[in-house]
């Protein structure tokens, strides 16, 4: 056909689906036997689309057909290279069709999300769109192509990218799936299509599957386990407030439980097989649903065991990817198993050498998380794999102190010069933008800001470890503007936390959120920050307990704030005086005596340090 529609009146895509299913399966038959025949075949089909396809169409659903049609023929194009009895003629032909036809709109689509707000598309769609901008950038060697597919997996804003398709990280790494909110089959689809994209990666030399402390594991396990467990029983499923254009969510969605689309092979191969780390939930859904068979709707290639069967995973492994937080005043810790532990032990100490105390000893089978309340002081824990005879130390040392620890003191009473300096020993020395200069402060000098084009730039990762935390500065405003902000970390207008001085509404406000201004968890005062007069802020999070305080007392809280900072991940837009929303002016005033702690701060220490 000339004229291909998805969505809409005269809709004729199945047509293509069908042929296009047929020459990557005829590909797939080829490259398993050698028949020539089957070779013969797909290029068939190949070769009648890309000469007679003139136009891709429809409604807002022209954009899942390019994406999802698009990757496919290139997959079976891919298979189909290196067969001389494929012109050249035909193979550029079809690299011309995807180029003109498919990529643009999925190029498009990521840039203007159908001009809607950004949340609301479901992360399907820009997995969608990345799988068939990653696939055709390899099949049509465009390396440029295929590293826009990578960016936008890494650093895109909408939900699809990895840092937003899972929106926060569950104890024993259980990752709440951003579609899990909507549904069991568009979040299995969506698993399907990262995965192939990972894997896609992997064999060009990039490590999508690892990312942030393998991300998108994390998600899988929880997408699996929500398959696996009866629709009358989601107790056992963590669920995050999730709240974005599309509505509210409080519970994992049982709508279409369970879903059994053939999208587990590829996660299962590599995280257990080829990495040989525990995935309990996608090995089991895997081991249920083998072998994959063929998915007609055509939005999978479908015959997963076949392609991505790897051998069976035979040595254990250490455990690794420890993470500890300070979560209520307690240490939570989570790792990543082994696919053979019988044991695992958590040890702890009071030194990153040593010795190590055996504080908790787990099962394969319990979730990978253990809760530590060890009282105050600086502790180092690591996990240990047993398997059979074998003890396998984890390399990981994770360090918490207990109570609070400054992480962050920026006095910020210098007289020159485009640095702040930290004083702790972490360093993370600020970077005077703009128009921020030097100006007589509370006491020394302080920093200044103009309102019009100066802030302070902060390192990135400045809160990626924080759970329980404290922020606090004296400021000083020089005239009320609504929206402006004091600080404001995170990556984009889709995931910060900040502190608004007056909101829309005529109060101060701290936000933290992961879906825009939609989802803000906040706490909020009753009036605005004064203007012209030296006002010491700071806000406190202890568990889901957030508190606001003004001149050391305290002005507002919510006891459901459940974004804890590291849930925000290595933010790189951290900023004083600057909004994440580029419409926001920005702070005019100053700014004097900023300090982050780990841990929340009592009530009498924020006094004391608004003296």
């Amino acid at each position: 056909m000339a004229a291909v529609i998805r969505g809409g009146d005269g809709e004729n895509h199945h047509v293509m689906v069908e042929d296009m299913q047929r020459a990557y399966q005829f590909a797939l038959r080829w490259r398993v036997s050698g028949d020539t025949n089957f070779a013969d075949a797909a290029v068939k089909y190949m070769d009648a689309w890309s000469s007679t396809l003139t136009s891709l169409w429809g409604n807002s659903d022209r954009y899942l057909a390019a994406g999802l049609y698009g990757y496919q023929w290139a997959l079976a194009g891919e298979l189909m290279r290196s067969y001389s009895g494929w012109s050249s003629s035909g193979l550029l032909a079809l690299q011309n069709m995807l180029l003109t036809h498919f990529y643009p709109k999925c190029h498009t689509f990521l840039i203007t999300h159908n001009d809607a707000n950004i949340t609301n598309y479901w992360a399907n769609w820009d997995l969608i769109s990345i799988c068939g901008i990653a696939f055709m950038g390899v099949f049509c060697k465009r390396k440029d192509i295929y590293d826009e597919a990578l960016n936008y997996y890494y650093q895109g804003r909408g939900n699809g990218a990895a840092d937003h398709s899972v929106y926060c990280i569950h104890p024993g790494h259980l990752g709440q799936w951003q579609e899990q909110a909507r549904d069991n089959g568009h979040s299995t689809l969506g698993i399907a299509l990262n995965a192939l994209i990972c894997e896609l990666a992997w064999q060009q030399g990039d490590d999508l599957y690892g990312y942030r402390n393998n991300r998108f594991l994390a998600g899988a396990e929880y997408v699996a386990k929500c398959q696996l467990t009866d629709s009358s029983n989601n107790s056992t499923i963590p669920f995050s407030l999730y709240i974005n254009r599309q509505g509210t969510f409080t519970e994992a969605s049982t709508s279409g439980r369970p879903n059994n689309r053939a999208a587990w092979e590829a996660v299962y191969n590599h995280y257990v097989n080829r990495k040989g780390l525990s995935a309990p939930n996608v090995t089991t859904i895997a081991a249920n649903l083998r072998p994959e068979t063929n998915e007609w709707v055509g939005d999978v290639p479908s015959f997963g065991t076949l392609t991505f069967s790897l051998p069976s995973v035979t040595a254990a492994v250490a455990p690794s990817g420890l993470r500890a937080y300070v979560t209520d005043a307690a240490v939570l810790l989570s790792w990543w198993g082994s696919a053979l532990a019988t044991t695992y032990v958590v040890q702890r100490s009071t030194s990153a050498n040593g010795a190590f105390t055996d504080i908790a000893s787990l099962g394969s089978t319990d979730l990978l998380t253990y809760t530590d309340t060890p009282g105050a002081g600086t502790w180092y824990y690591r996990v240990c794999t047993i398997y059979n005879s074998q003890t396998l130390v984890g390399t990981d040392r994770a360090r918490v102190q207990l109570a609070s620890e400054l992480r962050l003191n920026l006095s910020l009473n210098q007289t020159s010069g485009t640095s702040a300096t930290d004083s702790t020993s972490y360093a993370r020395h600020g970077s005077l933008q703009g128009g921020a200069t030097w100006t007589t402060g509370r006491s020394g000098n302080a920093l200044a800001l103009n309102g019009s084009n100066g802030y302070l730039s902060l390192p990135t990762g400045l809160v990626e470890d924080l759970g329980d935390c404290t922020i606090a500065m004296w400021v000083y405003w020089n005239s009320a503007v609504t929206n402006t902000r004091i600080f404001d970390f995170g990556n984009s207008d889709i995931a910060y936390m900040c502190l608004i001085p007056k909101d829309s509404g005529g109060v101060m406000r701290f936000s933290v959120t992961g879906t825009t201004y939609f989802g803000e968890q906040t706490i909020a005062h009753a009036a605005a920050l004064p203007v012209g007069s030296w006002t010491h802020v700071a806000v406190t999070l202890k568990g889901k307990l957030g508190t606001l305080y003004v001149n050391g007392v305290s002005v507002g809280s919510n006891a459901a704030v459940d974004l804890a900072p590291f849930q925000l991940g290595s933010t790189r837009q951290n900023w004083l005086g600057r909004s994440q929303y580029s419409a926001d002016p920005y702070f005019n005033g100053k700014m004097q005596d900023v300090r982050i702690y780990s841990g929340a701060l009592s009530a009498s220490e924020v006094a004391a340090l608004a003296v």
